[in-house]
Formats: structure tokens, sequence, C-alpha cells
């Protein structure tokens, strides 16, 4: 299956360092970079056919809270799953019931990371 990512991180280590794991995948054909929440809205607009989001939490402007609860408002987006990458485990129950599909702990893994992209595509 070809994978279309929306990378969310505020951080430009992170984005590359996760561009380069992601370039290791056969699966992803596409990586979509975003700075912040408000950021990653205003791609979704332009970008179609996105079908995974890996998204930080911590950020300036709009951050991955703000950015799925407006995300997961519009119904239209219900079918792609959000994979939150954070180093805060409190904020695990947040996120999910903010809309989250999945978690994963930074520093991120690759073989959790594959497997996670596998598991919701």
């Amino acid at each position: 299956m070809a994978l279309k990512v929306l990378l969310v991180d505020d951080d430009f280590i992170n984005r590359k360092l996760l561009q380069t794991l992601l370039k290791k995948n056969p699966s992803v054909t596409e990586v979509i970079e975003a700075e912040n929440g408000s950021d990653a809205l205003d791609k979704l607009k332009k970008e179609t056919n996105v079908n995974l989001i890996l998204l930080d939490i911590m950020m300036p402007i709009v951050d991955g809270i703000e950015f799925l609860k407006i995300f997961r408002s519009d119904m239209s987006n219900a079918h792609i799953p959000v994979i939150v990458l954070s180093t805060d485990d409190t904020r695990k129950t947040e996120v999910f019931d903010n809309g989250a599909n999945d978690f994963l702990r930074k520093p991120i893994k690759e073989e959790q990371l594959f497997a996670k992209m596998t598991q919701w595509s």
C-alpha cells in the first residue's frame, strides 16, 4: 500500500530524523512536513489522500491536542489514523480522548514506528 504521511513536529531535527526513517519504509511514497498544528491544517486543505498523520503534542501556535480537536471535528477526516509521538506519557489519555489512534514514545524506534504504521494502514 502506498502511504502519504503528514509529519507534524515543530522541531526541525525531529522532522529530519523521522523523514530519514520514513524513507526506509517501502510503503511510504510521500512525506509532507508541517511545523505546527496550524501549518498541518493548512497543508491538509491542499493535500488530498493523506493516509497517516504522525503528530507531536508540544508545539507553538496550535499544539497536538488542539490540532486533534479541530481535525476530528470534521467527519471527513474520520478515516485518517493519527499516531501521536511524544516524550510525555502523562498525556496519553488526553490524546486518545481527543481522537488519536495510537501513541509512540520518543525517541522513536524504527521497528515500533513501522509496526504501528502497518497496523493502521
